[in-house]
């Protein structure tokens, strides 16, 4: 029996307020909390809520044919928290079921695990607890920031006890191969790997509404004939997306919910499939071949790399710039100044510097807040600045402190 792994990402950043070069050095409101609270609020009754009570009753109907799996990011659950209990209250919900994997991240939905494997390993641990604390579970499988991945980062996940990740189904590592089987990394085939079928994936994510696509409508019963058609040897469909696709990025009005709520019922009754958690998948399944993947890959864009992050020169001066602070930033133990630094590596800041305007200039578009990545970078950059300038300081006054003493 074929089975599907339905797994939701889902975040929100801290998103920065308007500083401007005269504001550096005259306070520290680098966040705006009315767009963060309305924001969330919005998506909150757009999507969480009716996506979350969409699946529990999807739980309650088919029982332990239906799982799903999630990561949070520390960041989502810091404003669920702040600006929308119901939410986390739903979500907890949705844990006492039983049917629901929480997944380890990074707290800050960071990129430190190209940078600094003491800060990559610091989140994670703090990302763990807080799933154990809130939900209940201990997370026993990985997945990193934006689906990024490589032979270093799978071993640095194992070596914080995770023997089973998720990445990209990518072309250029798969070559002729299907994503739908249980593979393992070159590097230590001990740690599992559970690959995007982005075709499948991004039909939903992308291309539900696109009235030029080819195959709108999509319906439940054409998707799940899809699902039916896949290679009888393949073991497993991983449906991978953005939590947000349901009712954010594609509105209610679509039918996004309707088809939410059908498609799983035509694949588990029609099809005889069930839904599956990674953790069960890498219980049941034997990996059939290692993936050697030397360079870091992603979900994101046709290149499925790094690009939509760190792939010009304004975003590598504000990543470097901002992670040669580490050593400053931790001598000094001041918790406002860490936290701070820890917002300011959220992967987003980065993606709206993007510069790509080609064939996935759309998509860059609709998800950047600023009129173009030269204001993203700048408005970073003041931001920034600030920070730099406050740890300056304080490291100033902790010199002079000693000296006194």
């Amino acid at each position: 029996m074929k089975s599907i792994c339905l797994y939701f990402q889902v975040h929100q950043p801290y998103r920065l307020s308007s500083f401007r070069f005269f504001d550096i050095g005259r306070h520290n409101n680098y966040f705006d909390d009315y767009a963060n609270r309305y924001i969330m609020q919005q998506v909150a009754e757009k999507c969480y809520l009716p996506a979350n009570e969409a699946l529990l009753s999807l739980v309650k109907k088919h029982g332990s044919q239906f799982k799903v799996s999630f990561s949070i990011s520390g960041m989502a659950l810091e404003q669920f928290e702040q600006y929308a209990p119901k939410v986390l209250k739903s979500f907890k919900k949705l844990a006492d079921t039983g049917n629901v994997e929480f997944l380890a991240e990074t707290w800050a939905h960071s990129l430190a695990s190209l940078k600094s494997k003491k800060e990559f390993t610091e989140q994670v641990k703090m990302h763990s607890r807080k799933i154990k604390a809130l939900f209940g579970q201990k997370p026993v499988t990985f997945r990193n920031t934006e689906l990024v991945y490589s032979n270093e980062i799978g071993d640095m996940a194992y070596g914080l006890g995770y023997d089973t990740m998720l990445t990209e189904g990518a072309k250029h590592v798969l070559g002729w191969k299907s994503p739908n089987l249980l593979y393992c990394s070159a590097s230590n085939p001990k740690l599992k790997l559970l690959l995007k079928n982005f075709q499948l994936s991004d039909d939903i994510a992308f291309r539900f509404s696109e009235r030029n696509w080819s195959e709108w409508p999509l319906t439940a019963e054409k998707f799940v004939s899809w699902l039916e058609k896949v290679n009888p040897k393949d073991e497993v469909i991983n449906l991978f997306m953005d939590y947000e696709t349901f009712g954010e990025h594609q509105w209610a009005e679509t039918g996004i919910f309707d088809f939410l709520k059908a498609f799983p019922t035509l694949a588990i009754e029609r099809a005889g499939m069930a839904f599956k958690t990674p953790a069960q998948l890498s219980r049941e399944l034997q990996p059939v071949a290692q993936l050697n993947v030397p360079y870091p890959i992603s979900w994101a864009d046709e290149e499925r790399d790094l690009t939509a992050w760190l792939g010009n020169e304004l975003q590598d001066e504000a990543f470097n710039t901002l992670y040669a602070l580490e050593k400053k930033i931790r001598s000094l133990k001041d918790d406002e100044l860490l936290r701070h630094w820890r917002y300011l590596q959220t992967s987003d800041h980065f993606y709206y510097m993007c510069t790509k305007w080609f064939s996935d200039g759309d998509v860059h578009k609709y998800f950047n807040p600023y009129s173009s990545p030269y204001d993203a970078f700048i408005n970073y950059m003041n931001v920034l600045s600030d920070l730099v300038a406050r740890t300056e300081k304080k490291l100033e006054e902790n010199r002079r402190s000693r000296k006194k003493s």
